[in-house]
């Protein structure tokens, strides 16, 4: 894939039909009257989620063309893009928490959340099917730097995508806990506490995060990217299972500050961690291929 200036604005064209339609366009469907508003599934109406999906469909298939004649590479990071400016204008965990201040309510939050990376999946392939359906009507040829390849039995492709869901799990849990955590305070009972860390800090370790994942996961096993933003999703719902527990939350409300989690994946809201995971999953998935590329030919 040749950058030209040209093909610079294509990428920038398919990215910003993603942060206009949806991350400013679709933003009145979630916003209220406060200042900041929490985006997390509990302010999502059906009539909402079916609009949200149509428009990923809509953005995928337009972000294609827009992108041409490198779509299929660059248009599904358009759903994530226009995701991405909603989990920035989003206010942060700590105010979730400061307005569900019972345990019980907390409860409730983590218990929601250990399934709401399922809704965010489905936009963001929503989007990829747009892709898809572009890509039918108008067929591009496949880039030669892929390093794709035919061999193996079906069970070891789904053995391949298996380990690279856990593999990426794995990654996002350590290098997220190494690139996104802020003040840390030691804890007798649960080991350490730490504080919410600032949105920047968030779309800094996500990305790079699920970005180092999906290029492993390509170079080392030729898996898809769509594997660790699953993995993503995966990674919120474990934890935010371990953090619903009631004497886990109780301790944090006796003896810690509002600022601090148990761990700080549960201070990122599930549409931040698929947002920011699927745009770092599909840039770590192509710079896997153009390194091949680069290391069989040399350019």
């Amino acid at each position: 894939m040749q950058l030209t200036v040209v093909m610079k604005f294509r990428i920038a064209a398919a990215l910003a039909a993603g942060i206009v339609v949806i991350g400013f366009g679709a933003w009145p469907l979630v916003a209220s009257h406060e200042p900041m508003v929490t985006v997390f599934i509990d302010i999502i109406t059906p009539m909402t989620a079916i609009i949200l999906v149509a428009l990923a469909v809509f953005v995928g298939f337009i972000g294609y063309f827009l992108a041409w004649p490198y779509g299929k590479e660059i248009a599904g990071l358009a759903v994530p893009a226009g995701l991405a400016v909603w989990a920035i204008r989003s206010a942060n965990m700590t105010k979730l928490m400061l307005a569900n201040q019972t345990i019980q309510q907390r409860q409730q939050i983590f218990a929601t959340f250990t399934w709401e990376p399922i809704f965010w999946l489905i936009v963001v392939f929503a989007g990829f099917g747009g892709v898809k359906i572009a890509q039918k009507i108008s067929p591009q040829k496949e880039l030669d730097e892929d390093f794709e390849t035919k061999s193996g039995t079906n069970l070891k492709k789904y053995i391949n995508s298996a380990i690279a869901v856990v593999g990426s799990v794995l990654i996002g849990q350590i290098l997220i806990g190494i690139l996104a955590q802020d003040f840390r305070l030691p804890d007798t009972v649960l080991g350490s506490v730490v504080a919410q860390p600032a949105t920047a800090q968030i779309v800094f370790a996500v990305l790079l995060a699920f970005g180092v994942a999906a290029f492993l996961v390509k170079l080392l096993l030729n898996a898809a990217y769509i594997w660790p933003i699953v993995a993503a999703a995966i990674t919120t719902a474990l934890v935010s299972f371990a953090c619903k527990r009631q004497d886990l939350l109780q301790r944090l409300m006796d003896r810690h500050p509002l600022v601090f989690f148990s761990d700080v994946i549960a201070a990122i809201l599930p549409i931040q961690m698929i947002a920011f995971a699927a745009m770092g999953a599909i840039a770590g998935y192509w710079l896997a291929i153009r390194y091949q590329y680069w290391r069989i030919h040399g350019i």
